[in-house]
């Protein structure tokens, strides 16, 4: 249905004389729907029509308006205790006891950081396998994200390292968390 300058002047003819429009609809006739009338009066902005009381109504409502949104409160969260994550000094001599240093497929000696981390082989998602350390190292959304790539333990997806930090007990956690308060 296409609003030709013909159908337009006659619904502003028709709305000025006070039809309805479904009225409207009607007399223009080719597919004109009674919300393609309302949708047409809108969008031309038509005065409001006159009554048989003599007032004039305005075409649509106005709906009242809203008081302002009421400032943002704060949340009620509790407070979150932070869990510490690297294991403490004697905890990093008694990992570093537990490491087996072995050498990797290619002759490479697994190097001990600074007494505690192991050498990350840099693997990329699509070079690791079963027996490889699944840890992500770094931001995913730089080039310099990789996976630590050392040899894993049976039935883990990370080296002992790397279990040591994913995997701690229930009891150790608490005592942490309990330390922190």
């Amino acid at each position: 249905m296409n609003w030709t300058d013909e159908r337009v002047e006659k619904l502003k003819k028709l709305w000025a004389e006070g039809l309805s429009a479904s009225q409207i609809a009607t007399q223009l006739g080719g597919g004109v729907s009674r919300n393609a009338v309302i949708g047409k009066v809108h969008r031309l902005c038509l005065p409001g029509r006159v009554k048989a009381g003599g007032t004039t109504t305005t075409p649509t409502r106005t709906a009242p308006k809203r008081p302002a949104a009421p400032a943002p409160r704060a949340p009620n969260y509790p407070a979150r205790t932070v869990t510490r994550t690297a294991p403490r000094a004697e905890e990093a001599v008694s990992l570093k006891q537990d490491m087996d240093i072995q050498p990797i497929e290619d002759k490479v000696e697994l190097a001990v950081i600074s007494g505690t981390l192991p050498t990350s082989k840099r693997l990329t998602l699509t070079d690791l396998t079963e027996r490889t350390c699944k840890w992500p190292v770094g931001d995913p959304m730089t080039d310099d994200f990789h996976f630590c790539g050392c040899d894993s333990m049976d039935s883990s997806p990370y080296c002992k390292y790397h279990a040591k930090l994913a995997y701690q007990p229930v009891n150790e956690r608490r005592r942490a968390a309990a330390a922190t308060r």
